[in-house]
């Protein structure tokens, strides 16, 4: 399948992911999370992404490279977003973090759902939030959270043979994770795992 012939259907693409169920994981259940975190006497810090598709003729996903001066994750891809306020959902702290981060009218995005929520190795439970997003749009990164806000073609997300499974000894014990393809960027790690499930339900809709 080619991306020029991907035309997002919101609607079809809004009741996949109204459908948790027949959702596809990269990850284990927010349940076996949250119970390994159990046992190990951990805690989560609640936490959303806003995963925007970018309604261009070749549609693309809106990623940002995170600040050098940052003191956790500095310099990595991830989508907008991070920790929740005491009272909001998802899909209000995605947005929020999306204007904070690099300037996005929190009116702009058109919100169709949400993936499975994922545990990252830092004890954050993130929700990533789907939405549309139709050019026209500007953006104004904030220097001190986002070096750069970059879009990555849906074409490499339709492709099942583009991601690549590595690993890597971390804290004394091996870990896989994925790594999608860049011509200048490291996309891996929690980021890279999102994408994954994303492509899988792009995929089934398409």
């Amino acid at each position: 399948m080619s991306v020029t012939t991907l035309r997002i259907d919101p609607a079809v693409l809004r009741a996949r992911l109204a459908d948790p169920a027949r959702l596809p994981r990269d990850r284990p259940s927010p349940e076996d999370d949250l119970d390994r975190v159990a046992r190990t006497g951990g805690r989560t810090v609640d936490a959303a992404v806003l995963v925007p598709l970018v309604l261009h003729d070749d549609p693309t996903v809106l990623l940002t490279l995170r600040s050098s001066r940052l003191n956790s994750h500095a310099g990595q891809v991830s989508f907008p977003g991070g920790r929740m306020e005491p009272g909001e959902t998802p899909e209000q702290t995605a947005l929020r973090e999306a204007q904070e981060e690099v300037g996005l009218d929190p009116a702009m995005p058109e919100i169709l759902g949400r993936l499975p929520t994922l545990l990252t190795g830092t004890g954050y439970l993130v929700t990533p939030v789907v939405a549309l997003l139709r050019p026209p749009f500007a953006l104004l990164s904030d220097p001190g959270e986002v070096a750069e806000a970059f879009e990555y073609p849906l074409t490499h997300l339709l492709d099942p043979a583009a991601p690549e499974r590595r690993q890597q000894e971390f804290r004394g014990r091996m870990r896989e994770f994925w790594v999608w393809p860049h011509d200048r960027h490291y996309i891996w790690g929690a980021t890279a795992s999102m994408l994954v499930t994303l492509s899988a339900v792009l995929r089934e809709q398409a």
